[in-house]
C-alpha cells in the first residue's frame, strides 16, 4: 500500500470563524459602551435640568421631591448594571423620601424609607463582603424554603399592617400595607443579590404608580413608571448574568 504524501491540513476555517466572532463581540461591546455613555450623559443633563428648574422656581415641584426623583432613577439604573454605587445613591434617595412622605403625611411610606436607609447600608456591605470568603456577592437564586418563608412572613405582615393602618384611618390601608411589605421583601432580596427581587419590585411598582397618582404625587408616580421599566431590564440582565455564571462553572463533559 502506497503512502500518501498529502499532509494533514491545519484547519483554518475554525480559526477564521473565531477571529470573526471575537471581532463582532468586540464591536457589539464597544457599541454597548457608547450607548451607555450616551445614556449617562442624557441622564446627567435631565437631572441638571430638573434640579436647576426646581431651585430657580421654574418647576412647580419641591426640591426634595426632585432630588428624590433624580437619585431614585440613578439608583435603580445602577442596580440594573450591578454597580455598587447604587447603594449610597439609594440611601440618599430613601432619605429624601423620608422627608417628602412625611410632609405629605404618608407616615407609613416615610417609615418604610427610613428602613430602606438601614437596608441600603446593609446591602452596600453585603455586595462588597457578602460572598464566599467575604468576597464580592454574585447574583443568585432564592431557595424554595427561603421563598416560602418570605411569602408566609409577607402575608402575615400585610394582614397585621392592614389592621393597624385601618385603625389610624389610612386612606388605603390594604394597598399601603401590601406595597410596604412587598418593597421590604424586595429590598432584602436585592441586598442579598437574589434574582427574584425583581418580581417583588415589579408587583409593588404597578400598585405604586396608581397610588401616588391618586395622592397627587405625579412626579413620584412617573418615577415608578421608570422604575417598572428598569425592573424589567434588571430582571433580563440579571437572568443573563446568572446563566453566564452557571455556564462558566459547569463541569466539562467526560469524553471517552
Amino acid at each position: 500500500m502506497g503512502r500518501s504524501d498529502a499532509r494533514p491540513r491545519i484547519g483554518r476555517t475554525p480559526r477564521i470563524r473565531t477571529r470573526i466572532e471575537v471581532a463582532l463581540c468586540m464591536n457589539r461591546s464597544g457599541m454597548r459602551r457608547r450607548l451607555e455613555l450616551v445614556g449617562y450623559v442624557l441622564g446627567a443633563a435631565a437631572s441638571a435640568v430638573l434640579v436647576g428648574g426646581s431651585l430657580l422656581h421654574r418647576l412647580p415641584m419641591d426640591i426634595t421631591e426632585v432630588l428624590g426623583f433624580v437619585t431614585g432613577a440613578w439608583s435603580v439604573w445602577l442596580t440594573v448594571k450591578e454597580n455598587i454605587w447604587n447603594w449610597p445613591i439609594g440611601v440618599a434617595n430613601s432619605a429624601f423620601y423620608v422627608i417628602v412622605f412625611a410632609h405629605a403625611r404618608l407616615f407609613a411610606d416615610s417609615g418604610l424609607n427610613a428602613l430602606y436607609v438601614i437596608l441600603g447600608l446593609l446591602g452596600w456591605y453585603w455586595w462588597l463582603r457578602g460572598g464566599e470568603n467575604r468576597g464580592v456577592l454574585h447574583v443568585g437564586r432564592t431557595s424554595v424554603t427561603a421563598g416560602a418563608v418570605l411569602l408566609a412572613l409577607g402575608v402575615l405582615a400585610t394582614l397585621g399592617m392592614t389592621r393597624f393602618l385601618t385603625s389610624v384611618n389610612d386612606s388605603a390601608p390594604f394597598l399601603d400595607a401590601l406595597t410596604t411589605v412587598l418593597s421590604l421583601i424586595a429590598e432584602f432580596m436585592l441586598a442579598r443579590k437574589l434574582l427574584e427581587n425583581w418580581y417583588f419590585w415589579m408587583t409593588a411598582d404597578v400598585i405604586y404608580i396608581g397610588l401616588y397618582a391618586y395622592r397627587s404625587l405625579y412626579l413620584t408616580s412617573v418615577l415608578y413608571v421608570i422604575f417598572l421599566t428598569m425592573c424589567v431590564a434588571g430582571w433580563w440582565r440579571w437572568s443573563a448574568v446568572l446563566r453566564l455564571g452557571r455556564a462558566e462553572i459547569a463541569p466539562e463533559p467526560i469524553r471517552a
